[in-house]
């Protein structure tokens, strides 16, 4: 025995299941572009006034002497790697700033042609870079 369906009995069968779907807004990319060029030009006045030390090691001993005041983490950084500098952090109460760019756009917002994953800030200069909360 075949059913036949006219279209007038399917229809309110599809409008309930279209309804339940929800709709998935996404976010405007302008605002987290503009966040990113904000910090990197927050950064670029941190390298030209201030003073940040570059590199995983050399991070890790600022965290350790207590000499930094806030932390950059690419977002490619290994995982084990960027839970030890979180945690060091998070002992001597400096801020961590996870940086949405790799480690090659990390380096590069530093000015430098070369990657990084670990950026410790020691003075801030003229940058606002330490009082920001993004």
């Amino acid at each position: 025995m075949k059913r036949s369906y006219s279209n007038r009995s399917l229809l309110p069968h599809l409008q309930r299941k279209i309804d339940i779907i929800p709709t998935i807004k996404m976010a405007p990319a302008k605002k987290a572009k503009k966040n990113v060029e904000s910090m990197n030009s927050r950064l670029k006045l941190v390298m030209k006034s201030g003073k940040a030390i570059l590199g995983y090691k050399s991070g890790v001993k600022g965290l350790r002497t207590g000499k930094s005041k806030m932390v950059l983490i690419a977002s490619n950084c290994p995982p084990l790697r960027k839970s030890e500098v979180e945690y060091l952090a998070m002992l001597a109460k400096i801020q961590v700033h996870h940086y949405s760019g790799d480690n090659t756009e990390l380096g590069t917002a530093c000015g430098k042609l070369f990657n990084c994953s670990v950026v410790s800030i020691l003075d801030g200069g003229d940058s606002d870079i330490l009082s920001s909360k993004e």
